[in-house]
């Protein structure tokens, strides 16, 4: 269906553009109106979000072609409290290389409006100021590129394109030796080195952590190998320092989690020297997850931990929530927990759900790690069988958080990104939305508060047995907590995720993921179903029929009585190709989405539920 019969069904004039304040702009506060004549790309993020984050490195190239005719606009619509704060919006805007106008909508007024239900979505707005297409999640820039290579063409006939620069105005470049730096760890020597995130590069530091020793990386994003002056990263993130008789083997000592690229690289400290040592490049979105390192596709390394019971690095697979394990010897890749299904359960590790997995810190026996999006605690460990189980020691799900220390049953967090082992065998937690410094004591099962007003913990490490934090938003290292300090309890109050509830009615409820291939595709179904369905609930026994895995993207779901709210958990993904019989060998691209959908159930809901993966909704 081509974008034109589309519109023709479902004609929708597209909603205000309603918020706080806009960004990006110089000043200048914009209304849908301004952007007449121009095919606009509204972009509906939280900075929380790794799949939203994803879509802003997506949109660069699409953002550059169409230059001429097309603006994006990023409505940032906040998941956690956090998020909500002003100060926080525009420093992500910064953080992430916003270079596009974006609407702070704190109330997700502009959210509820345009029926968004997922982090990301992107609508697209015709230059008349209808809405003709919709796509929830990532990877959908072919797609995204046909549709506006249709609707300039139609509105360029029609001279209701008008083409020339956008509203965007770029803010004061900073000057600061770090720029929302990510992870620390110390060095045999003494030394610290940091990973400087928004500066794509590596800093070497004394042992004080303001004496610069040495830059590694070129400072300009990229993926270049070589010497420390011309290597490049892309928003690097984790570290980890190898064992000596396992550097000695693989002639390098440091690995990185090379995040945007989605690669790990590899820092040979005598001299600065960077090689690439996992990683396609390419974002990892479905098939093999496991063989040799450079030839499996890794999907947002967040943080790095060399554990010896697993026998390599331990990968924070934060863009499909998994962990992943890298042998640095046999040069080798593989899944080593998670499903990739998005929330919180326990058990076997190949069984186990994450939920953007982040920092990781090993301790003998137990791997800790956070699961930053639903704000956990969590422990690996291997097994009497010869495996490995996962535990929760903090948090509740996808949804609930708040600054609340005691029993750790009662415990909360907010967006955790970093966790380091104190010498006391207790834990540290960098609760980096809560702006603290959080202790989990194993031994008694109970949460403290060490420090607060930390801009942003994202990492920390022990050094001489103090703790050195890394202050993100502050951008510079950090020792908040003096020796000798006790920790304090904070009574604070259980909080929820701004996202209102989706009401459904009780009894059968059709569940229907809209997907229609973008123009000039079709949906591939060569080697079998184009098209894949997975359905799950928190508690499990909200859904009575429905739940498990077709090919279908139609699903008849059956709710059980007394249960009135709960977390529908979709994922589904379809294939399509170019259709062009012409073409021997078309391209081809798979789509997917994972969906946590709140839901309640009263008696006058609807008995519909549609998700859009992409395309619009035909039956509205």
């Amino acid at each position: 269906m081509s974008v034109e019969q589309q519109q023709r069904r479902a004609r929708v004039r597209a909603p205000e553009l309603v918020g706080r304040r806009w960004l990006n702009t110089g000043g200048r506060e914009l209304r849908l109106k301004d952007f007449r004549g121009k095919c606009l790309i509204l972009d509906f993020w939280t900075f929380c979000c790794i799949n939203c984050l994803h879509v802003l490195d997506e949109l660069r190239p699409l953002e550059e072609e169409f230059a001429d005719e097309v603006v994006v606009v990023g409505v940032h619509s906040p998941k956690f409290e956090h998020e909500a704060d002003p100060a926080a919006v525009a420093a992500a805007v910064e953080r992430y290389s916003v270079h596009h106008p974006v609407l702070d909508d704190p109330e997700l007024t502009t959210w509820q409006n345009y029926a968004v239900k997922a982090w990301p979505t992107l609508v697209v707005v015709d230059p008349e100021g209808y809405v003709v297409h919709v796509a929830a999640g990532e990877g959908h820039v072919e797609a995204l590129r046909s549709v506006l290579a249709e609707v300039v063409a139609e509105h360029d006939a029609k001279g209701t394109l008008h083409r020339g620069d956008g509203p965007y105005v770029p803010p004061e470049e900073p000057d600061t030796t770090l720029r929302f730096p990510g992870e620390v760890v110390p060095l045999a020597d003494g030394n610290l080195l940091v990973s400087d995130s928004a500066n794509h590069s590596l800093v070497e530091f004394a042992a004080d952590g303001e004496t610069v020793v040495r830059r590694i990386g070129s400072g300009a994003r990229g993926r270049a190998d070589g010497a420390p002056e011309g290597a490049s990263f892309a928003e690097p993130g984790g570290l980890a320092v190898l064992p000596e008789h396992v550097a000695s083997r693989v002639g390098y000592d440091v690995v990185v989690a090379d995040t945007v690229n989605h690669l790990l690289r590899g820092v040979r400290l005598s001299d600065g020297r960077v090689s690439t040592l996992a990683g396609t490049g390419e974002q990892w979105r479905d098939g093999a997850d496991s063989g040799p390192a450079l030839d499996v596709p890794l999907t947002s390394p967040w943080d790095v931990a060399w554990w010896e019971p697993a026998g390599g690095v331990v990968i924070a697979m934060a863009g499909n929530h998994t962990l992943g394990l890298f042998d640095p010897v046999a040069r080798r890749v593989r899944r080593f927990a998670g499903t990739t299904v998005e929330g919180l359960r326990d058990g076997d590790a190949e069984e186990a759900f994450f939920a953007q997995t982040s920092g990781l810190a090993a301790d003998g026996e137990r791997l800790w790690l956070v699961d930053a999006e639903t704000s956990a605690l969590r422990w690996v460990a291997a097994t009497d069988a010869g495996g490995f189980a996962v535990r929760t020691a903090v948090g509740k799900g996808l949804f609930d958080f708040g600054h609340a220390d005691g029993p750790a049953d009662r415990a909360l967090f907010q967006h955790p990104l970093g966790v380091a082992v104190l010498p006391d065998g207790s834990v540290a937690v960098c609760d980096t939305y809560n702006g603290a410094i959080r202790r989990y004591e194993p031994a008694t099962d109970e949460v403290s508060t060490l420090a607060t007003d930390v801009a942003e913990p994202s990492g920390a490490a022990v050094l001489d047995g103090e703790l050195v934090v890394v202050a993100s938003a502050a951008h510079r290292l950090e020792r908040p907590v003096p020796p000798g300090v006790a920790a304090r309890l904070v009574e604070g109050a259980s909080q929820q995720v701004k996202r209102p509830d989706t009401e459904i009615g009780r009894g059968e409820v059709e569940l229907a993921v809209v997907f229609t291939p973008p123009p000039g595709t079709k949906l591939d179904d060569r080697y079998g179903p184009s098209t894949r369905l997975e359905v799950s609930a928190s508690p499990e026994h909200l859904l009575v029929e429905g739940a498990g895995v077709g090919t279908d993207l139609t699903r008849r779901l059956v709710l059980a009585d007394g249960v009135e709210h709960g977390v529908l958990h979709v994922v589904a993904q379809a294939a399509s190709c170019d259709d062009d019989p012409e073409v021997e060998h078309p391209a081809c691209r798979l789509t997917r989405q994972d969906w946590g959908v709140p839901v309640r159930v009263t008696e006058s809901g609807p008995a519909r539920l549609p998700l859009v993966m992409g395309g619009l909704d035909t039956d509205l």
